[in-house]
């Protein structure tokens, strides 16, 4: 029995158990970022420093892109959801000994990386799968929407947890690792969706001829958004707003607020259909020039609309890039096109740097306010290419 003749009920209870397998590896990825706070302190952290914690993320992600995804059409989804979601597990327990040790703080957020590319690419590929032909909407809806709030979730309760609770680098990590061996149960119920093993490369963006033009004119350009807004949010403009520092359980605050606009975004963005890409753009321009008011004015309370705002252009750009990616990929190559997709979408965690290094050079103010243009033009731009796209 195929996955398109299963009843429904059978069919609905495996997207539920894979898009919760999803969401608690999601949540894993974002708990040190309020903890960075902490680790500055214990570990007497540079900015140098914790640029290059998170290059090391960066690093350990794209290496994983590259392979992740052709590797899953050649063995399976489960082969490699499946152990990289336990290690997953394992990695949180590395960060508890990384308060002391700054090389097992760069080893543990490598590594996440890794298990980001994997997992992220890979699972939406077996959603998809799962879904059938006629549920690739709600498939890249739910991939979106369990990856978001799994990111958002974790700032927002590592923060609490590091500011109230006890054990501020240890409790947060094992409350994760807690609920990921539910999530591993889940997972453990969800069948192999690739019946066929084909051999080829395993680098490759497995596209079609007919579907490398809209690749790369709506895809790779929407993708850049879905991290670039909630990562500008989250990290650049709290530290501009409030120059003397934010407390852990604040920075959590902020950047929980930007990825659970992600994630409700991504659930309405379902319904904007070819208009989910240009809107999350505008959106997150709208954020941007709302975060550039806060930076000017040194408002706090500004920096809560505006990281709402760019969140949820984040979100909307997510769902736009994950429906469009299962149109585009033939059943064989699905997971190294959502591979390609991701390997884009997380280039967007550069913007903070590239912000910081263009306000070093102009200055503050000016950099952002003159960055707003870019997702206003991109907006425009993916409007134009969307309509050609549904035409053709």
């Amino acid at each position: 029995m195929t996955e398109a003749t299963l009843p429904r009920d059978t069919t609905r209870r495996r997207l539920d158990a894979l898009t919760f397998g999803l969401f608690t590896v999601a949540l894993g990825t974002n708990i040190p970022t309020p903890l960075l706070l902490v680790y500055r302190r214990t570990l007497g952290l540079s900015d140098a420093d914790l640029t290059a914690v998170f290059g090391c993320y960066a690093v350990g992600l794209i290496a994983a892109l590259t392979v992740s995804g052709a590797a899953s059409d050649r063995f399976g989804r489960r082969a490699l959801v499946l152990p990289f979601a336990v290690l997953a597990g394992l990695v949180s327990l590395l960060f508890l000994p990384a308060v002391d040790h700054l090389p097992l703080l760069y080893l543990g957020r490598l590594l996440q990386g890794v298990v980001s590319g994997v997992v992220f690419s890979v699972a939406n590929a077996w959603l998809q799968e799962l879904a059938g032909p006629d549920g690739q909407r709600s498939a890249a809806t739910r991939g979106a929407v369990s990856t978001s709030l799994g990111f958002a979730v974790a700032p927002a309760m590592s923060g609490v947890l590091a500011q109230y609770g006890p054990a501020p680098t240890t409790l947060p990590y094992l409350v994760h690792v807690a609920v990921l061996l539910v999530g591993l149960g889940a997972l453990l119920t969800v069948p192999e969706t690739v019946q066929v093993r084909r051999r080829g490369r395993l680098m490759t963006l497995g596209l079609p001829p007919e579907a490398r033009r809209p690749f790369w004119a709506v895809l790779a350009p929407t993708a850049v958004g879905v991290f670039a807004f909630p990562a500008v949010a989250a990290t650049l403009l709290p530290l501009l707003v409030v120059p003397d520092g934010v407390g852990v359980a604040y920075a959590g605050l902020i950047a929980g607020l930007a990825l659970a606009a992600s994630a409700v975004a991504a659930r309405v963005g379902r319904r904007a259909e070819r208009g989910a890409g240009p809107l999350g753009m505008a959106l997150g321009a709208a954020g941007l020039a709302l975060g550039v008011a806060a930076v000017v004015a040194g408002s706090e309370p500004l920096l809560l609309p505006a990281s709402a705002l760019m969140g949820a252009g984040g979100g909307l750009c997510l769902t736009a890039g994950l429906t469009l990616t299962a149109r585009l990929a033939p059943p064989h190559t699905r997971g190294a096109v959502n591979s390609a997709f991701y390997a884009f979408a997380y280039t967007g965690f550069g913007t903070p740097l590239l912000l910081a290094w263009l306000g070093g050079l102009v200055g503050t103010v000016p950099a952002l306010a003159a960055f707003v243009v870019v997702p206003v033009a991109l907006a425009a731009w993916l409007w134009r290419e969307v309509r050609r796209v549904a035409r053709g």
